[in-house]
């Protein structure tokens, strides 16, 4: 049986917010995937390496790091039934024979130990309930000198997701984000403490920065990004907010897409 520790994650995940993203992999790929050569290359994976892809979701990462590696293997571990359901579909429709996919709470799935010889995650690593004990997992899980390379948020006033915010009506209470949400990494100093009290060495964190297609039109990109569950979870599914964000976008169509400048932490640690 798999053991759950973040109930909160699984039910959000197995829920609205792992429906949407699944129903929806292309959209995700299209506004995160402008950072993959980036998470990749900090990895440095090698053709033999075994990979561990946290929070993997649809599996774009676990399929492109198993490429990387044709002749090791990558696993993606997510709690979400719905996302991992269509990365296996998409691993066998690509033909990514070296990728596998697992359901787990990595703060507590039982890795092999000294399994793998990289971890990587793109924006999967930011939901812990208890984040030391999670990246202590992850590193009981590396070979000794085994590599660590993710992507977190930044804050969202610190790229163009700033003027979608500030488009929104102000909430009547705190809204979700920074404890065990998409921000509870995007202080670099927490990041260091973190991974330092979880046995990490050699941490490092730089900014980077990439394209994010968030649509055909403003219309589109609106509506998608209404959709996006801390949005749902914060407002709701009201014509206000909807409205608001299609209005939001529209200084970024250019080029017959929604484009918008989009800022992450590339954090990169060893074992």
């Amino acid at each position: 049986m798999t053991e759950i520790v973040n109930t909160h994650q699984a039910e959000a995940w197995n829920g609205y917010e792992g429906e949407h993203w699944a129903e929806n992999h292309d959209r995700y790929d299209a506004m995160n995937g402008g950072f993959n050569d980036a998470l990749l290359e900090a990895a440095a994976i090698g053709p033999r390496d075994r990979i561990l892809d946290i929070g993997c979701g649809n599996g774009q990462v676990t399929r492109l790091a198993a490429r990387r590696a044709p002749l090791g293997a990558a696993t993606g571990v997510d709690l979400s039934r719905p996302m991992l359901a269509r990365a296996r579909a998409l691993a066998d429709e690509e033909g990514v024979a070296n990728a596998a996919f697992e359901r787990g709470d990595a703060q507590v799935h039982p890795f092999p130990a000294a399994g793998f010889d990289v971890a990587v995650s793109r924006f999967g690593i930011m939901f812990f309930a208890d984040p030391v004990a999670a990246f202590g997992n992850v590193r009981r899980a590396l070979r000794e000198g085994g590599r660590l390379a993710f992507l977190c948020m930044t804050p969202p006033a610190e790229n163009d997701m700033g003027a979608l915010m500030a488009a929104l009506p102000p909430l009547d209470r705190p809204p979700i984000g920074h404890d065990g949400g998409p921000l509870s990494l995007s202080d670099p100093g927490r990041v260091q403490e973190i991974l330092g009290g979880a046995g990490f060495h050699g941490v490092s964190s730089r900014r980077v920065e990439a394209q994010q297609i968030w649509g055909r039109d403003a219309r589109e990109a609106g509506e998608f990004f209404a959709g996006w569950g801390p949005i749902h979870y914060n407002y709701g599914t009201g014509d206000e907010v909807r409205d608001a964000l299609v209005e939001a976008m529209r200084p970024f169509e250019r080029d017959g897409a929604v484009r918008l400048r989009g800022t992450a932490w590339l954090v990169t640690a060893r074992r």
